[in-house]
């Protein structure tokens, strides 16, 4: 006989499917999905779309669901204003990690009222040391010191990274034989959903015993933006072969982090 086919509750509209047969699929009030922690089991809610859209008691869930929304699209824009850099270093969470993050940046409005704060008037600097990789963070992978600077009149966005031994400062995923160092900045306007953004990175250097070069990494945007501004660093692993130098594991274990924002 194989396992007693059925689910386990892990709140009130949604279980946990259990048994050794994986459905997905609705059936009647009830939905069978795959999510990334498995297969869930969902119902569907007994009150109808218009009431929650009318109904004077949902208007905390109306405000809430309104917040949820904006901070959902903020940390979109801002995903995709960096996106040449994070293509390489992220993990499978950073959306909706980032939208968390997000939430504390809006929820810290002190100007708008409940279900209208929003991004622009919170506290974006919050999202300084946000990592985009989870499983690889900057903090964890470069021990190097580096000073991050934001000019908002002119414009100039750098880090600078004084010299340091690659095989001190860094820890190596295996199988790496060579690492760069990558930078980025980006403008974002939060409101109008659009940015302006600008890499930039060291030469690819192999992970030995000599040290680095004094390097600054700078990134020029518009000068005197009036949104605000995102500085990131970050680490790129490359394995080499025969010359070439091949990005590693499809960039599982690279590092990006914002090290400094400046609001508006």
């Amino acid at each position: 006989m194989g396992k007693d086919r059925g689910c386990s509750q892990t709140n009130n509209n949604m279980a946990k499917q259990s048994g050794i047969f994986q459905v997905e699929g609705t059936l009647g009030n009830v939905t069978f999905v795959k999510t990334q922690d498995g297969y869930l089991v969902k119902t569907k809610s007994a009150v109808s779309k218009a009431r929650r859209a009318s109904d004077p008691a949902f208007q905390r869930t109306r405000e809430n669901n309104s917040e949820f929304g904006r901070a959902g699209k903020a940390g979109q824009v801002l995903r995709t204003a960096v996106r040449n850099l994070s293509k390489t270093a992220k993990d499978n969470r950073l959306a909706s990690r980032l939208t968390k993050e997000m939430m504390k940046v809006l929820k810290a409005d002190a100007t708008s009222i409940r279900g209208m704060r929003n991004v622009v008037d919170g506290e974006a600097e919050m999202l300084e040391g946000f990592e985009f990789n989870i499983k690889a963070q900057l903090s964890s992978t470069l021990f190097a010191k580096y000073e991050s600077t934001i000019n908002r009149v002119t414009g100039m966005l750098d880090v600078t990274i004084p010299s340091f031994v690659p095989i001190n400062d860094l820890v190596v995923p295996d199988g790496s034989t060579h690492f760069s160092i990558v930078s980025g900045g980006a403008s974002v306007d939060f409101e109008a959903q659009t940015f302006e953004e600008i890499t930039s990175a060291s030469a690819i250097v192999p992970i030995d015993a000599t040290p680095t070069a004094l390097q600054t990494l700078s990134n020029a945007l518009t000068a005197a933006s009036t949104h605000p501004l995102f500085l990131l660093l970050g680490i790129q692993f490359f394995q080499q072969v025969n010359g070439i130098n091949y990005p590693l594991k499809n960039g599982a274990y690279n590092a990006l982090q914002i090290v400094e924002v400046s609001g508006v």
